[in-house]
């Protein structure tokens, strides 16, 4: 079978729909988002009561800024790629209020619908997430921070992966009981465990899926370029930094 030819791009901004999409979804089916996104989340359920304003992507937009200073003072380091992970977390943000909204136009009371619902909404995450996979373009901060700090200190990245994951976890039940009561559980449910054993294999196979079907390539190679120098030139001031702050140790 010949296959489909699709720019990394298209698949980036695919891939960014498919995630706000499905998160969306997730929020409306109510058994809990994925460990990533339960913090974001949470704060969002918390001060939207008290304002209209807040949003699902303008809390998105807080926890990631917060993430990214973060791995600033963690890497000891400002690349100007970092700043391509939060207009992507900019953009998505926009495309998940607009689907927040669109849920909240109607009801959803039944328990198989919901259920329905939040299985829609993971199987689209994670088919967004495998296509991000398939570009060069920066991912969004929660995806930058497990990539620049295992790169950094020399870490194997899915073991670095799965610790980001458990400490995602771990500030999302902190955050939904200290900010909803001790024992109420927002943002985190069932779906949440299960997703946890899931996501991985699910983006595994929809990722094998893809490269059966499509045949990746750049339209855009004079960017992708761009971004490479851009990065390596930064890659290579920190390790002369690095150097001279060895020498001067010795």
């Amino acid at each position: 079978m010949k296959k489909i030819k699709f720019s990394r791009e298209l698949s980036y901004f695919v891939g960014i729909l498919l995630l706000a999409i499905g998160a969306a979804m997730m929020s409306k089916g109510g058994y809990g988002m994925s460990m990533v996104v339960a913090p974001a989340y949470i704060i969002y359920q918390k001060l939207s009561a008290y304002s209209s304003i807040i949003t699902f992507g303008l809390a998105e937009y807080i926890v990631q800024g917060i993430l990214l200073i973060v791995l600033i003072i963690v890497v000891r380091r400002f690349k100007i790629t970092f700043i391509g992970a939060f207009i992507t977390t900019f953009i998505y943000g926009l495309i998940l209020d607009l689907f927040m909204y669109l849920m909240s136009l109607f009801a959803l009371d039944a328990i198989a619908l919901k259920i329905i619902f939040y299985i829609i909404g993971e199987l689209l995450c994670a088919m967004g997430i495998a296509f991000i996979f398939q570009t060069y373009l920066i991912p969004e901060v929660y995806d930058l921070f497990v990539k620049e700090v295992s790169k950094k200190f020399n870490f194997n990245f899915s073991k670095t992966k799965i610790v980001y994951d458990i400490v995602s976890l771990v500030v999302a039940i902190s955050l939904s009981f200290i900010l909803f009561g001790f024992g109420n559980f927002v943002g985190v449910g069932i779906g949440t465990v299960i997703i946890a054993f899931i996501n991985g294999p699910l983006i595994g196979l929809f990722t094998k899926l893809y490269l059966k079907i499509f045949e990746f390539d750049d339209a855009f190679h004079k960017l992708k370029r761009f971004l490479k120098d851009v990065d390596d030139k930064a890659v290579k001031k920190e390790d002369i930094k690095e150097q001279e702050n060895n020498e001067n140790d010795n």
